[in-house]
């Protein structure tokens, strides 16, 4: 399978895009059929490296006859449909072959996360080999960016394949019968970003995924062909081990027919700046990030003069949203042509599929401001007056997809009236069928009647959600509800030497105080003057903004565990200090 790759003797050229055919949303029983349908036209997937050079240019033609050879191989091995294949998610061609290989061998494939963001080898391997095991995989794939770690992330696996990508794409052909695939049938498996201890994998049938990716190409994105979307073009960096990357920016767009150029999440922190001047240089118009992405392009710029006019939906989601950030980032890009009416928020997770709700586009970010001693006191949404002393600023998400219904409901079950905040639940056909393999995970939030309690916190406004937080994060202190993302934005923009998930706030149990409010700080000062005002300034801060006395630990840098998509995890941080894995 080495057709595709880029050779001195023909020049490497991306994908158009246009394909060429009549667009299509999704429309479609499964993902194979999909694919069948795009390879008619002639976009693709565009591998980049780092640094912005193509290394691999994927038609869907092509990659639909590789994907055919890759699912013959599969099932000679002795893989029999609904076997799960876990496989590390490199964005690179291996992976785009071997997923859709498995969708035609009707396995089930399980995206799994690469390294980023965990905190070393050991408990990296700890985390994958819980992850495989839960899926209870018969084959793994390890790409080579991690093949020296290949023998143990492996180890006393019962497998029926273990290896490289390389090793698999070398297995000798098969004629062998592929079978119908159904659109009841599990299309593949995704580990929520905060499995980590218990992993649990969310099962996404094919008619559950390709009703969300046709609600978000067709209602959510638009991307109806006209004179501002026949170009349509992706451009991402987002992990596929993510739900966000391997929905919204692989899938999505193939079920489309548009074309994907993909960057290495890997190296995206290092050089965010590529992905901008990828998007000016491929006209892209479709691109998506959480807050700190933005904030790193804004705090870096970019290398060389960029032209960011095509850009008409720049997508935010992911964690919460950070409506300051993206003021800022629209400001550093004006004179690029960056239109911040090309913000869109949404709102979703892995057991939707992906998405739930859309903002409305070329409105640009819509905010409320409100009253937050009010809401902490009384979780209710109240506009800011004169009176107001704090207050805090929350996005509008948009409302559900058509299809899906959202409703807010307080812990008795009663739907909540505008502005009140309680648990959000969710309804719809892109909705998982269940954890795998775990019923009573599953029977906790997902109802006989087909809602789903989200654990997430908000209220409803103008008819659009209003995302305030995770419920397993609330703090109650005194009867008040504090969210403690409100502490870390605090800290980490009033204090000029911290930076964005510098800071993880969490409350435990304390035997002579009781409950106590705790700040994991991250510390680049080594002088112990200087660390000695950093903790009395943050203290004074969180006294002085939000009138709650904080217990300010400062640890080392890169020591606040990350989820595998980059949110901070604070029940990891918690979990952490209380292990005293953060010395004394």
């Amino acid at each position: 399978m080495t057709e595709a790759k880029h050779t001195s003797t023909s020049p490497l050229c991306a994908t158009p895009s246009r394909s060429g055919l009549v667009r299509r949303y999704g429309d479609f029983s499964s993902f194979p059929e999909a694919l069948d349908y795009a390879a008619q036209g002639k976009t693709g997937f565009n591998i980049y490296s780092g640094k912005g050079t193509l290394l691999e240019a994927l038609p869907y033609s092509l990659l639909r006859s590789q994907a055919l050879s890759v699912a013959k191989r599969l099932l000679n091995q002795g893989l029999k449909p609904g076997d799960r294949v876990a496989l590390v998610a490199e964005s690179d061609g291996d992976f785009a072959r071997i997923f859709f290989g498995c969708q035609y061998a009707g396995l089930v494939p399980v995206p799994l996360p690469l390294p980023v963001a965990f905190g070393g080898k050991e408990g990296y391997i700890q985390t994958l080999r819980g992850m495989i095991e839960s899926a209870q995989a018969k084959a793994v794939i390890v790409p080579d960016i991690i093949g020296s770690w290949q023998d143990e992330i492996l180890a006393d696996l019962k497998l029926i394949f273990g290896g490289s990508p390389a090793k698999l794409l070398a297995l000798p052909d098969a004629d062998i019968a592929l079978p119908t695939i159904k659109a009841e049938d599990l299309s593949y498996l995704q580990f929520s970003s905060g499995s980590t201890r218990f992993p649990m994998g969310v099962s996404v049938t094919q008619k559950a995924g390709m009703a969300n990716v046709s609600g978000i190409a067709r209602d959510g994105l638009k991307v109806f062909p006209s004179e501002s979307t026949e170009d349509d073009r992706c451009v991402s960096w987002l992990p596929l081990y993510h739900d966000m990357g391997l929905v919204g920016f692989f899938l999505t767009p193939m079920t489309c027919q548009l074309s994907v150029d993909l960057l290495p999440t890997r190296e995206f922190a290092r050089r965010p700046h590529i992905w901008l001047e990828l998007i000016s240089r491929n006209k892209g118009t479709l691109a998506y990030s959480p807050s700190f992405g933005y904030e790193l392009c804004a705090k870096r710029g970019a290398r060389e003069d960029i032209d960011l006019s095509k850009w008409r939906v720049a997508g935010i989601g992911g964690d919460m949203i950070r409506p300051q950030i993206l003021a800022e980032f629209a400001k550093t890009f004006s004179n690029k042509g960056f239109d911040k009416r090309a913000f869109v928020a949404s709102y979703g997770m892995a057991e939707t599929t992906l998405a739930i709700s859309f903002a409305p586009l070329n409105r640009g970010i819509e905010t409320d401001t409100i009253d937050l001693r009010y809401l902490e006191e009384n979780n209710l949404a109240r506009p800011v007056s004169a009176e107001t002393e704090t207050s805090r600023t929350f996005v509008l998400c948009g409302e559900a997809l058509p299809g899906h219904k959202i409703e807010v409901r307080s812990p008795e079950g009663k739907v909540l009236p505008e502005r009140a905040v309680g648990t959000i639940f969710v309804h719809g056909p892109s909705l998982m069928c269940g954890y795998f393999n775990r019923p009573d995970e599953t029977k906790s939030v997902l109802a006989d009647d087909g809602w789903l309690n989200t654990g997430d916190l908000g209220y409803s406004l103008k008819g659009q959600i209003v995302v305030t937080g995770r419920a397993k994060d609330l703090i109650i202190i005194n009867g008040r509800n504090i969210w403690p993302q409100d502490l870390e934005w605090s800290a980490e923009h009033e204090i000029n030497s911290l930076r964005s998930r510098d800071v993880a706030v969490f409350s435990v149990n304390n035997a002579d105080k009781g409950e106590e409010v705790v700040a994991l700080i991250q510390c680049r000062l080594s002088e112990e003057e200087t660390r000695a005002a950093l903790k009395a300034d943050v203290t004074s801060l969180f006294r002085r903004l939000h009138g709650v006395d904080v217990n300010v630990i400062l640890v080392p840098p890169r020591t606040l565990p990350q989820t595998s998509s980059g949110k901070l995890t604070r029940a990891k941080a918690k979990a952490m200090l209380l292990a005293g894995d953060f010395g004394k």
